[in-house]
């Protein structure tokens, strides 16, 4: 029977609720799952996610770890997965989660399936299904070396809840060091502090395109702040300088599926389009009829949105 190994995720002392999509996928497959969590604090944190059914709680608590520099975590990945006998590891298409996985299935000589955005059960074999040509179309795949690596999408596996219980946390020692760690130096993390939730655990998002120019903040923020929401934007808009790239959305920048969207300003590009058309309600505001982003959007309103989004906030304060 396959085994299921879980990478968790940590961010100050706590596991990430990124790290709930890679546990939904495990418990999709079916199959029994360990939690590996790694990182300085490991061995607190590993209760935040005892109740979710794993078999059992790997924690590796270690200074050497404070830092996330992929070449410090991936022989530990590596030799708990080879030890323990798990035949897929699973880590969510984070920042991290993309810089670990691939390290990880080298030294396993694993294939990896990165970004999926379903799995199912077939002749007792996993497929796995991915998003192709800017998410136009959908692969499916099947990993046939004897262990693989998975990266699922955040925004296709809603997060695993509780199921009870408490599972078993077990100590983890760490591997021998990677040489190739040694020749990586730690400068420093260039994190943008906001007071708004994280664009990839948002409810709502207010997204602005290039339309907007020096009046990004101005236009956006206010609507941000009445609905709790994020806020995100075009890359065109980021490009232009108008919004930090730490706020992009889309194909190159962060793959989002909110309960609520707010296009604004934005004409709906491709690459645009594969980071949030999975979102479950998109209100498009654009000047354009004929803009793309109206063709995915359940709610579309052809106007000046310099106009259209002062008045939207007005109505939403007379409903509060």
């Amino acid at each position: 029977m396959s085994n299921v190994l879980v990478i968790a995720e940590l961010h100050d002392g706590h596991i990430r609720k990124s790290t709930h999509s890679a546990l939904a996928f495990a418990k999709q497959t079916g199959l029994p799952f360990t939690i590996l969590v790694l990182g300085h604090g490991a061995e607190a944190a590993a209760s935040e996610v005892a109740a979710f059914g794993a078999a059992k709680i790997l924690a590796g608590d270690d200074p050497y770890l404070a830092n996330v520099v992929a070449e410090r975590f991936a022989p530990t990945i590596a030799e708990v997965a080879r030890s323990g006998g798990f035949d897929i590891v699973v880590v969510t298409s984070s920042s991290f989660g993309k810089d670990i996985a691939p390290r990880v299935a080298a030294k396993l000589g694993a294939g990896y399936a990165p970004d999926i955005s379903g799995v199912s059960a077939e002749g007792g074999k996993l497929s796995y299904r991915r998003p192709v040509f800017a998410g136009n179309a959908f692969g499916t795949a099947q990993v046939v070396t004897p262990v693989q690596v998975v990266s699922v999408r955040q925004s296709e596996f809603a997060p695993a809840e509780p199921s009870g219980g408490a599972s078993p946390i077990e100590d983890v020692a760490l591997a021998a060091k990677d040489p190739a760690a040694e020749r990586v130096e730690f400068v420093a993390l260039g994190e943008a502090k906001s007071e708004r939730p994280d664009l990839g655990e948002a409810k709502v998002i207010v997204s602005g395109g290039r339309a907007l120019k020096e009046k990004f903040v101005e236009v956006l923020d206010p609507l941000a702040g009445l609905l709790g929401a994020a806020v995100g934007a075009s890359r065109a808009a980021c490009d232009a300088g108008y919004a930090p790239p730490e706020l992009q959305v889309g194909q190159t920048g962060r793959v989002v599926a909110p309960k609520l969207y707010f296009a604004i300003g934005i004409s709906g590009a491709i690459q645009h389009l594969a980071g949030m058309k999975g979102s479950k309600a998109i209100v498009a505001i654009n000047k354009d009829a004929d803009a793309p982003i109206f063709q995915v959007a359940d709610y579309g309103l052809v106007a000046d949105l310099f106009t259209a989004v002062p008045e939207l906030i007005t109505e939403l304060k007379k409903q509060k």
